[in-house]
């Protein structure tokens, strides 16, 4: 099962939030300059808004940009940010993150379901030769009446 995650169709460009509000104020002209920016290297993107969000400055595309349209819209935002450019992290693309959802596995005790236990179950079994575990896996009983457990994992 895969969460909601940020359209691919963004930009992310991490940042202070004081230097993210200043540039906000001038959304409008930023969107202009960003497209023509992008028009300049014959791109068939074309930036729709920008919003902050938390610390980032995040560019809405009408496509999933492409490596030299994301360089060329960093390129613009730390140009138009000259004094702080310097602060300014470089442009990334949303990621996403997938979980994968065991049920109805016995739950005895938290001794006999731990983590390293269980890891150790899935490294053994043929399905999960190619999943690489990004954290320890989590554990959760159903209920306090059942037995049974459901262990969610982070790939």
């Amino acid at each position: 099962m895969t969460t909601k995650s940020p359209s691919q169709k963004q930009v992310i460009i991490p940042m202070s939030y004081d230097i993210a509000k200043e540039f906000i104020k001038d959304s409008s002209s930023h969107i202009v300059n960003i497209n023509h920016a992008l028009k300049a290297i014959k791109s068939s993107t074309i930036a729709n808004f920008i919003r902050v969000e938390n610390k980032d400055i995040i560019i809405t595309t009408n496509i999933v940009l492409l490596g030299s349209d994301l360089q060329e819209i960093e390129k613009y935002v730390k140009n138009s940010l000259s004094s702080d450019a310097d602060k300014v992290l470089p442009a990334r693309l949303p990621q996403y993150k997938s979980y994968l959802k065991i049920v109805d596995i016995p739950f005895i005790s938290k001794k006999t379901n731990s983590c390293n236990e269980i890891g150790g179950i899935l490294k053994n079994n043929h399905l999960f030769n190619n999943i690489v575990l990004a954290s320890k896996p989590h554990i959760i009983k159903m209920s306090p009446k059942f037995n049974m457990s459901i262990i969610w994992i982070d790939i």
